[in-house]
Formats: C-alpha cells, structure tokens, sequence
C-alpha cells in the first residue's frame, strides 16, 4: 500500500521524503476547467495551488535505466525542488512500483550531481499541476502540452473508488507514463524531443521607443 505519511504530509504542506510503492492512474479530461469542477464537486479539499513543474528524466548514455524500466527523475516544483527513483512497474489494474524520493534546495544542483554521475538529461516535460486530497488519495489536475489530466494516486481500492464517481471504468484508465504519452503524440511525431511549452515570443516594441532590450 502507498506508504502512510504520503498523504498526511502534502495535507500538512510538509515535503515528501520516503520509501514506497506509488500507486496510481490517469483520466483524460476535455479542459482544466472542467477537471476541477468536477473534483471541487466530490468534496475534495485543496492542497496546492497551479504551478509549473519541470521534470528532467537523467539516464546514463546507453539508456540502462530506461532498459531496466526504471527512471531517475529532477523536478523544479514551484519553490522545490526532488530527486526521485522509479522502480519498475509492476502489472495491475493500476500503474504501481517502488518509489524513493527526497526534496533538495536546488534542482540545478541535483541535476550538476546526476551530471558527475554520468546521468545525463534524457528527456524534458512540463505541466501545471495543481492538488487536491479525498480521503486515501491525492488528486492532480495537470494541464500538460498534450492535453489535461486528472492523476490519481493513493491506496488503490480509494483509487478505484473516485475514478467511478467521476465517470471512469477500469478500461479507460491511462496507466502510460507521460514519457510513452508524448511519444505517441502529434508533438513528437512532428518532430519535438521534449513535452515542453513553446517559449512565448518577445513582443515587438512599438516603433516610436528605442530597443534597449539586451
């Protein structure tokens, strides 16, 4: 089960830092707006405002913990910043394995460690995620590059139990980590590597000011 702590801490606001097994899943939805609605309706509570995160998947240049089915993982959250483990999957109804993570001052300097390392970025995604708890789970509403999803992670039978309320049977459950989601999206089939946001253009001044921009 997903260890205890879990859900008392991010309830509390305090950084996770443990050992366990993740357990979870996804749900597509048509619009933030519409995700959130629809889990203010079922009474949860919030945890965490919208924010950006930034995730760099590192791996060694021969891709061995890709071909292990583990992940190494730095996150820039907001203000924080994590290191995390992922252990293989392990078959299920939910997606489910080992998971090791602890929170850094920094994630540039937990990305110049992994670099001395040899683990090297492999990919790059983005998404602003915002949080939400019910009894058991905790909720993420991400609005991603590749469109909006509710995450659900907790102990399993809460899992299976919200996923209903909000319309959802086992068969529709999106298990694929975010990874195996873009590669099979129009993003990387139109040849993008990462599942970033564009970077927003500069806008042009107007031509009567002078251009003191660096």
């Amino acid at each position: 089960a997903q260890r205890p702590g879990k859900l008392r801490d991010r309830a509390q606001g305090v950084a996770l830092l443990g050992h366990g097994v993740e357990r979870e899943v996804k749900l597509p939805f048509p619009s933030v707006e519409d995700a959130r609605r629809r889990v203010l309706e079922l009474g949860a509570a919030p945890l965490r405002p919208r924010r950006l995160q930034h995730d760099v998947v590192v791996d060694t240049a021969d891709r061995r913990l890709l071909a292990a089915g583990t992940a190494l993982r730095v996150r820039a959250d907001g203000d924080r910043a994590y290191l995390t483990f992922k252990g293989p999957v392990t078959a299920g109804t939910v997606k489910a394995r080992e998971e090791i993570e602890t929170e850094a001052a920094s994630a540039a300097a937990l990305l110049a460690i992994c670099d001395a390392l040899g683990f090297r970025p492999a990919f790059r995604y983005e998404k602003y995620r915002e949080e939400f708890a019910l009894p058991g789970v905790v909720i993420a509403v991400d609005d991603t590059p590749i469109g909006v999803f509710v995450e659900i992670e907790g102990d399993e039978p809460a899992i299976h139990t919200l996923a209903e309320r909000l319309g959802f049977s086992l068969t529709e459950y999106v298990t694929a980590s975010y990874r195996s989601l873009f590669l099979a999206s129009a993003l990387a089939k139109d040849g993008a590597r990462d599942m970033v946001f564009p970077v927003a253009p500069v806008p042009p001044l107007p031509p009567d000011l002078p251009d003191s921009r660096p």
